[in-house]
């Protein structure tokens, strides 16, 4: 049964990791709902979208909704929840910056609240942003009206991160621990929120070496043969392990697809011959990710190990059913 189960995100660790500032009053309450928005419409949005001629990087899809990533063989996408975290989301960008790809971070809005320059930079590496609530509240466990609020304080925070820049989140967004409620999905689609869900899960939340992770992650992909990917910007093994499972990817004949918003597509697309004046450039993988690639053997065909214990910060969390 256990390997039926999904630990999820990791529990409410981005609260617990959220530095605060000193002077600033503790995060208030679950039901908050920010006086500054007068609609219950999600705001504008705006992404950039780099160009990249690496080996890994794919195609873009422009979602309005999650049918619309339809993804083919050997196309896979990657998604960081629960960060930004400092120390962690930028080694994660530096992976990404190397091997020329691009992915979508979900943003739980404690942690940009927090941390607001990270989710800037995030932006300005040419990632698509979506949102994860504002404190990684299990929304199934709350009237209709409380979540609202509680997704819509998450995207005000994500919001107020990218003011300064003149951007805004994509109206993206994923169920913390993937537990969904069919009247919630039904409001924020008639809202143009489209809801990212989950192919493969990497477990990086477990207490595993890096090269256990990537070797699960890999395994995994293998086996599906192309999906969404849940990884976790807030997880060191993460960042660590990265580089190799990029690699892996890469050497095994994968391609990276970014996610953009439907409503979006003035920008160029990722993997045009030539960028738009203006538009931010992704670097093509550097040297030593394609070398690193190239170099790679097959991974191993492991098992993953669903025996092992999730962090004590997860423990008291009841486990939800995978959503593929």
């Amino acid at each position: 049964m256990a390997a039926s189960l999904l630990a999820g995100c990791a529990s409410n660790q981005a609260g617990h990791l959220a530095l605060k500032r000193p002077g600033e009053a503790t995060v208030t309450a679950l039901g908050y709902a920010s006086e500054k928005k007068e609609s219950d419409i999600f705001p504008l949005f705006q992404s950039f979208k780099p160009v990249s001629n690496s080996a890994l990087n794919g195609r873009t899809i422009a979602v309005s909704r999650i049918s619309d990533i339809a993804l083919r063989p050997k196309e896979v996408v990657l998604t960081f929840d629960d960060g930004p975290m400092p120390g962690k989301t930028p080694k994660i960008l530096k992976t990404l910056d190397e091997f020329g790809v691009g992915a979508t971070f979900m943003m739980v809005g404690e942690m940009a609240h927090y941390h607001p320059e990270l989710v800037r930079e995030v932006a300005e590496h040419g990632h698509t942003i979506g949102t994860h609530t504002y404190r990684h509240a299990n929304l199934k466990t709350m009237s209709l009206d409380a979540a609202m609020a509680e997704i819509r304080k998450g995207q005000d925070a994500v919001t107020d991160a990218l003011a300064p820049i003149g951007r805004h989140p994509a109206p993206f967004f994923r169920f913390p621990y993937l537990a969904d409620t069919q009247s919630l999905r039904s409001r924020l689609a008639g809202e143009g929120v489209a809801v990212i869900d989950v192919d493969i899960d990497t477990k990086d939340y477990f207490r595993d070496t890096p090269e256990t992770v990537e070797g699960r992650a890999m395994a995994a992909v293998e086996k599906r043969g192309h999906g969404i990917i849940l990884m976790h910007d807030i997880q060191g093994r993460t960042a660590a392990m990265l580089p190799q499972f990029l690699a892996a990817l890469q050497s095994h004949g994968y391609k990276v697809v970014r996610l953009a918003p439907a409503d979006d597509a003035s920008a160029p697309l990722v993997g045009s011959a030539e960028p738009a004046a203006g538009d931010a450039v992704a670097p093509a993988a550097t040297a030593s990710a394609q070398s690193l690639a190239a170099a790679l053997p097959a991974p191993a065909k492991t098992t993953p190990d669903v025996t092992d214990a999730r962090p004590a910060a997860q423990a008291a969390d009841t486990p939800l059913p995978v959503k593929a």
